[in-house]
């Protein structure tokens, strides 16, 4: 006869590490939806998520090959994206009349001036209701308007700019990327 304890098999998503099951009931004992943002390496995946007995249930949900449906040109995933992918989702969800949420970073612990900051400082301009605490974690105006993007644009430009190809393939103008992204913004607050 074995004197061994049997072994404790952890939850399937924890042993997955997909579910952090700690900060899932800290976000659900707030009794608000949840903003979910995941980042992949083409788009941005937004949800509103709802918790009931029988599941999750998903209130909207958004990526960001949404905006290249409202004229966006440039890239899908970096910090301006983010920005307008945040402003676009407020501006739906409040039409839905969904205007308070809390957000679920899951596993990854979020980078302060960083892509979801960029996102979570869209749909608080958006008009959205989502604790965040401190303004200095958001990225500064000069990267949400895609600055950084323009000056990088032309040190490689004059390198030879192989770096760039996704953004000639596509037909973008880097060099007016700073006002794409203002046309855009204001397209998205009206």
């Amino acid at each position: 006869m074995s004197s061994r304890k049997p072994k404790t098999v952890l939850f399937r998503r924890k042993r997955e590490k997909k579910t952090n099951y700690a900060k899932r009931l800290s976000l659900l004992l707030s009794r608000k939806n949840r903003l979910v943002v995941r980042f992949t390496n083409q788009r941005i995946i937004a949800q509103l998520v709802s918790f009931t007995t029988t599941g999750d249930k998903v209130l909207l949900g958004l990526d960001s090959f949404a905006l290249k449906k409202e004229g966006w040109k440039h890239s899908c995933k970096n910090i301006p994206a983010a920005y307008l992918m945040g402003l676009y989702f407020g501006k739906v969800a409040l039409k839905n009349n969904l205007e308070e949420a809390i957000i679920d970073t899951g596993f990854k612990t979020p980078q302060q001036k960083g892509k979801l900051y960029a996102f979570l400082k869209g749909a608080i301009d958006s008009g959205m209701k989502i604790p965040h605490g401190d303004e200095s974690i958001f990225p500064d105006d000069a990267r949400l308007s895609g600055e950084h993007i323009k000056n990088h644009a032309t040190l490689l430009k004059d390198k030879g700019g192989s770096q760039l190809a996704q953004y000639l393939k596509n037909n973008s103008k880097l060099e007016a990327i700073t006002e794409d992204i203002t046309a855009m913004r204001k397209k998205l607050e009206n």
